[in-house]
């Protein structure tokens, strides 16, 4: 009703202006919408498929297992006679638990196995051979530089 008082040369302006406004926005929404599906199909070439398996059991002792073993070789390393052997053979005692980190769960386990059938006393004398072995075999590497005397095997 509101229209009918309106002169008719305003309503034909507004409907011509009213399409010539949709015509430009249906314009852009095109480009949008062209950009945004390039901008999608570029995402998705280099998206990374994600890989989900079930945790064992076993896996799962494995690693537990392995933090228990280093928590009692950063125990022994607490005791002052393999500090003062340690200092005596001048590896530093962070050197020591930073190899102990590094060291993998089957490693920590053959450790584990020599530590339990050796001799009481010779438990600590053991520990410090291993390390040390472990030392040598990383300078030969080259992957530290710990022993002057030792070359590398490059």
């Amino acid at each position: 009703m509101i229209q009918k008082n309106i002169p008719k040369q305003y309503t034909e302006t507004t409907k011509e202006h009213e399409e010539q406004t949709m015509q430009a926005i249906r314009g852009y929404m095109q480009f949008i919408s062209g950009i945004m599906a390039m901008v999608m199909m570029l995402a998705s070439m280099w998206a990374i498929p994600a890989s989900a398996s079930i945790v064992g059991t076993g896996e799962l002792l494995t690693e537990q297992r392995a933090d228990i073993d280093r928590q009692a070789l950063m125990e022994m390393l607490e005791r002052d006679d393999v500090k003062g052997t340690l200092a005596s053979m001048g590896v530093g005692e962070q050197e020591v638990r930073d190899r102990i980190q590094s060291l993998t769960p089957s490693e920590l386990a053959d450790f584990k196995q020599q530590l339990a059938e050796a001799p009481a006393g010779e438990g600590v004398v053991g520990i410090i051979v291993l390390f040390l072995l472990v030392f040598i075999i990383t300078d030969m590497l080259c992957a530290t530089d710990i022993f002057p005397f030792i070359r590398c095997l490059r």
